[in-house]
């Protein structure tokens, strides 16, 4: 079938992506899903840092690539083998398929499965296949800037059809790294002090988890005004501005548990430096490859500190989308706060300069 989608054909194209157009909307073909595979109609994708790492080029892909990797959507048709699934059923994408398995699947960490991995990184499909025709690659096996997609089943969670497509997407990426990091890597509990460094979708979906865990003290951080103000909205108690004097600001107020989500190692270095101690750094951005951290490393001993990485918020995207999801409908995690804006396909590009700007949260393309 004839597509509509958003193709990236080259890395690191400058801003303003509105000039430059580093995404071109263009007819694909789009083979039928083959075994274990599903066929989705997105209904709504949103745009994201990840995708904008590899558009600048921090995260190298290989080209041409069919962007997006948070959405959901409705199923179409059902490949040989994926019998879990009907056609009408409304998934969510999880942008790691996970095979299950796998040694790292089977001990409960789906979000490192191996197959998945390796498949993320060629372009492919869980099962090593790619449904673009002329060589385009699948991005994270979603490939959602596209009126329609081939997934693996791995790759899809059903979830309740009354859920809004443009709040469904939200939980493929943004709710399940920034609430799973809180809830999960930082074991956030109820009196714990909390600081978010970073306020984009991940960031904020972090703070809404650690206000819905029950944390008495909770930092926000971020270089924009608007952001810190949102975040005082959403239950931040204290309000930093990022800069130089960010670790003095946030070491007297004092937190014991700190969640980066900027994807900046040197800001993750002022994340651990503001870490009590006897506290836990968590990590969720994804800084260029050829960054570097350095830390005081007597500092892990002497003052018992934890530094954790955490892909995908530490989450099972089988049993954590569902969850979320309930704690969305209950009013405790209140995501619909993140949505600062909804395009067209034709307006990616635009999109992408507000997200870099910092001027926008969460965007939705709405097929």
């Amino acid at each position: 079938m004839k597509v509509n989608a958003a193709v990236l054909h080259e890395l690191g194209r400058p801003a303003p992506y509105a000039d430059s157009k580093p995404l071109v909307v263009s007819a694909l073909e789009l083979d039928d899903p083959g075994p274990g595979e599903l066929l989705i109609k997105v209904g709504a994708a949103g745009l994201c840092h990840s995708d904008l790492s590899v558009i600048n080029g921090s995260r190298p892909r290989p080209m041409p690539m069919v962007l997006g990797h948070e959405a959901a959507g409705e199923v179409v048709a059902v490949g040989q083998g994926a019998d879990e699934f009907a056609v009408g059923d409304h998934v969510v994408l999880a942008f790691v398929p996970a095979c299950g398995q796998c040694a790292r699947c089977v001990s409960g960490r789906p979000a490192l499965c191996e197959p998945g991995a390796l498949a993320n990184k060629a372009g492919a499909l869980l099962g090593g296949g790619r449904r673009w025709a002329d060589g385009h690659q699948h991005h994270l096996g979603v490939s959602a800037f596209a009126e329609h997609t081939v997934v693996s089943a791995k790759s899809a969670i059903k979830v309740d059809r009354s859920l809004p497509f443009e709040i469904a997407a939200l939980f493929g990426c943004a709710v399940l790294t920034g609430a799973g990091a809180a809830f999960y890597s930082a074991q956030v509990q109820p009196g714990d002090s909390v600081a978010v460094f970073g306020l984009g979708g991940v960031g904020l979906a972090a703070l809404l988890a650690v206000k819905a865990a029950g944390a008495s003290k909770i930092v926000a951080v971020d270089v924009v005004a608007d952001k810190l103000a949102l975040a005082g909205r959403l239950g931040a108690t204290h309000q930093v501005p990022g800069g130089p004097d960010v670790v003095d600001a946030v070491k007297e107020i004092g937190v014991e548990k700190v969640i980066d989500t900027t994807g900046s190692a040197e800001v993750l270095a002022q994340a651990y430096a503001a870490t009590a101690p006897g506290g836990t750094t968590v990590t969720v951005g994804l800084p260029h490859p050829d960054r570097q951290l350095t830390i005081p490393a007597l500092s892990l001993v002497a003052e018992e500190r934890t530094l954790k990485g955490s892909y995908l918020g530490s989450s099972v995207p089988r049993r954590d989308i569902p969850r979320f999801i309930e704690l969305y409908k209950a009013g405790q995690l209140p995501v619909d706060a993140l949505l600062s804006g909804r395009l067209t396909l034709d307006e990616v590009n635009l999109g992408f300069d507000r997200l870099a700007s910092g001027e926008a949260i969460r965007q939705v393309i709405h097929f």
